[in-house]
């Protein structure tokens, strides 16, 4: 059981991917097809085509996974897939064709967490690099197109483990608990989110921006190469000011470490309308339509000083508030190890800024690679090891949940 090889699978939104996993730390196979031509001319994800492609491209993409990594459906030892959190449709194509596989192999079918799963990317990779020890408690960024979360981890006790086993998985406070490492398979995280975007998540901001401006999508790339050309100090967006609860959230969810960031897009929109910036981006946009895959090299021609000047301020704004909230954060509880995850981890000044207060604050931050920023199945693959471990399995009559927490 200990040297166990598992077959991730992810369809929690609009990448297609599978991945083979041994021992929770030697990635064999990660494969990820991906879906932003469909959904480029839209300018975000639309949920009913994302479930389409995801059916187009599962069974296809899961054969690839296998035969990169050397493996047959015979040979893996069990399936892991992701549940939640996520588009519904899309979660379902990937859960369906994992119950099938499991029933029809016979093989143990194991569910995660896609946010644990962006945590075990940072896990995975410094594992393999050999002589990786965490020092705790550990916060989390998880920073994408859908999420914005921050938690904090600690290790559990051994005794801690087994009454988790015991009650299924929860705590007496009701968390979740996980176990990390193969070595300490004995063992559990815990996990406690201190702080979540009151709406737009960091990476559907860059997105929406992007189209605002014309430019193509997925915006966190586009905006991140352009961002290099403009002056970040042209605009002056402030940090976030998150003044009032939301409606329906309990209080005791409301944390000072919460992220808002539908207030900067609103302030580009109405420098756009200042500035009378409309005519020059609707000119991008006709330009924009006539290059099938542009790139930033591309792009740039299409943007004068003012617009390249908006884009540096709009990143480094973001930027900024990512980076001052998590690190006060880890100061007020006292964290000794940074992960950065998600798919806007592989933005380049965000890497650049955590890093340089990091080594200031004498704080280690672990990124993963820009290859497993993004979604993936070898998180989730990695991710499940220790619930193989532990024999922790599925059953027949789970479903998608698109809220799922950590």
């Amino acid at each position: 059981m200990h040297d166990g090889c598992i077959l991730g699978i992810e369809t929690s939104c609009d990448e297609t991917a599978a991945a083979v996993v041994r021992s929770g730390e030697r990635l064999l196979s990660n494969v990820v097809s991906s879906q932003i031509a469909t959904h480029q001319p839209y300018g975000g994800v639309v949920p009913e085509l994302a479930s389409r492609e995801h059916l187009r491209a599962i069974v296809p993409v899961v054969r690839q996974a296998l035969a990169e990594a050397g493996q047959s459906y015979q040979s893996i030892d069990a399936i892991a897939v992701t549940r939640g959190p996520g588009l519904a449709g899309a979660l379902l194509v990937g859960i369906s064709y994992a119950k099938a596989l499991a029933y029809a192999l016979g093989k143990p079918l194991i569910t995660v967490n896609h946010l644990e799963g962006h945590i075990h990317s940072v896990l995975l990779e410094e594992k393999q690099k050999g002589d990786f020890e965490i020092e705790f408690p550990v916060l989390a960024l998880v920073v994408s197109g859908g999420h914005t979360h921050l938690f904090l981890a600690e290790r559990v006790s051994a005794e801690r483990a087994r009454q988790w086993r015991a009650n299924e998985g929860r705590g007496r406070s009701g968390e979740a608990l996980r176990s990390p490492r193969r070595e300490d398979a004995d063992h559990g995280w815990k996990y406690e989110n201190i702080g979540r975007t009151r709406d737009d998540a960091a990476g559907e901001a860059y997105d929406k921006v992007a189209k605002l401006l014309g430019l193509s999508y997925p915006g966190g790339p586009i905006i991140d190469a352009l961002a290099k050309h403009g002056d970040p100090q042209s605009v002056k967006f402030g940090l976030s000011q998150i003044k009032h609860p939301n409606r329906g959230t309990p209080r005791d969810k409301q944390t000072e470490f919460d992220f808002s960031f539908s207030g900067i897009k609103t302030a580009v929109l109405r420098y756009v309308q200042t500035e009378k910036m409309s005519s020059s981006i609707e000119s991008r946009r006709r330009a924009m339509g006539k290059l099938s895959r542009p790139k930033a090299a591309d792009v740039l021609p299409l943007c004068d000083q003012k617009t390249l000047g908006l884009i540096a301020s709009f990143q480094r704004a973001v930027v900024d508030d990512l980076v001052e909230k998590t690190l006060r954060a880890a100061r007020a509880r006292e964290a000794r190890t940074l992960f950065v995850t998600g798919g806007v981890a592989a933005n380049s000044e965000l890497r650049e800024k955590f890093e340089m207060r990091g080594a200031q604050e004498g704080l280690p931050v672990y990124f993963p690679s820009r290859q497993l920023s993004t979604d993936n199945a070898a998180m989730i693959a990695a991710a499940a090891y220790p619930k193989f471990l532990a024999q922790d399995f599925a059953g027949a009559d789970f479903s998608a949940e698109a809220s799922w927490a950590l």
